[in-house]
């Protein structure tokens, strides 16, 4: 994001604030409910949570070095740090769902084909996990309000890490529940839940990851997009055959680069004004924060 209002930012730190707060609390009582309800799935759940207080720091670290201004240093700002923070989060995420599905199809297999014993979970655990679920929506959906509203991708990243722990918790309850209700012989239904939770979380993971890591590789503008800024370029009078089109994301940004061409005998003035006005066009489109850079070439020329 190469400029953001101190009002959007606040409200950014604000949001992650109260996200930072719920996680740690959720935190200590997942926690304290696993350990005393002798449920794996709420300790695995637990863990989620402390991935989840971690982005929170990530995202406030990240928000606050992507919203500095151009310097010497970095001329297309550092828009790039917000990327960087939702590969970050999305790596944790996948890390963390591959944790959960190797403890958890630990126990089911130790269950089926070596005769371990599992324990009964207690309803403090599951207590624990429909707070969590509760919690948890509220604040995705806060948060991915204000993401969307900041146009903030490491913002909407950790809202979805929010729903992803809505997920983890709501399989954590429907385990738990089940093997308190059903008896010893479905006891294995606490590390199932782990399981079924993890391919939830790697998921929402690889959907975080992969754009970023696009991002971070140059990879350019969808096509639609492209295509799109071609029109924009060509509805500008004067304009012909624009070519050499490259483009790519900086932070929230986007960065244009094309060729156009011109009356090869339109004075230096009047093929500046063109530009200029194919800059204004474009960043109505696209936002004000678009890096743009246009190479006038004569018309007729190969």
């Amino acid at each position: 994001m190469i400029w953001m209002p101190n009002r959007e930012r606040k409200k950014i730190i604000t949001v992650t604030l109260i996200g930072t707060t719920g996680n740690i609390l959720l935190l200590v009582f997942k926690f304290v409910a696993g350990f005393l309800g002798r449920s794996s799935a709420m300790i695995a759940d637990a863990v989620h949570s402390l991935s989840d207080f971690v982005t929170d720091l990530v995202v406030l670290l990240f928000i606050k070095l992507s919203a500095k201004p151009i310097d010497a240093d970095h001329k297309y700002g550092h828009g790039k740090y917000e990327t960087l923070a939702t590969t970050i989060i999305g790596g944790v995420l996948l890390l963390v769902g591959f944790g959960l599905l190797w403890q958890g199809e630990s126990k089911v297999y130790g269950f089926y084909f070596k005769d371990e014993v599992l324990e009964a979970p207690g309803y403090i655990a599951l207590i624990a996990a429909l707070v969590s679920i509760v919690v948890k929506e509220v604040l995705y959906r806060m948060t991915l309000k204000v993401g969307r509203e900041c146009n903030s991708q490491a913002l909407i990243a950790n809202g979805w890490h929010h729903r992803s722990d809505v997920f983890s918790s709501l399989g954590t309850a429907i385990g738990i529940g089940g093997a308190i209700l059903l008896g010893d012989n479905w006891w294995v239904l606490d590390p199932v839940a782990a399981v079924i939770v993890s391919f939830f979380i790697i998921r929402v993971a690889i959907q975080l990851t992969v754009p970023a890591l696009n991002d971070l590789l140059e990879r350019s503008l969808p096509e639609e997009t492209e295509q799109e800024i071609l029109s924009v370029i060509g509805e500008v009078p004067g304009i012909n055959n624009p070519h050499d089109l490259r483009t790519r994301r900086v932070g929230n940004s986007y960065a244009i680069e094309a060729h156009v061409r011109v009356d090869r005998n339109m004075t230096v003035w009047d093929a500046h004004e063109l530009t200029r006005q194919i800059e204004v066009k474009l960043r109505e489109r696209f936002g004000e924060s678009t890096h743009i850079s246009i190479h006038v070439e004569p018309l007729g020329s190969d």
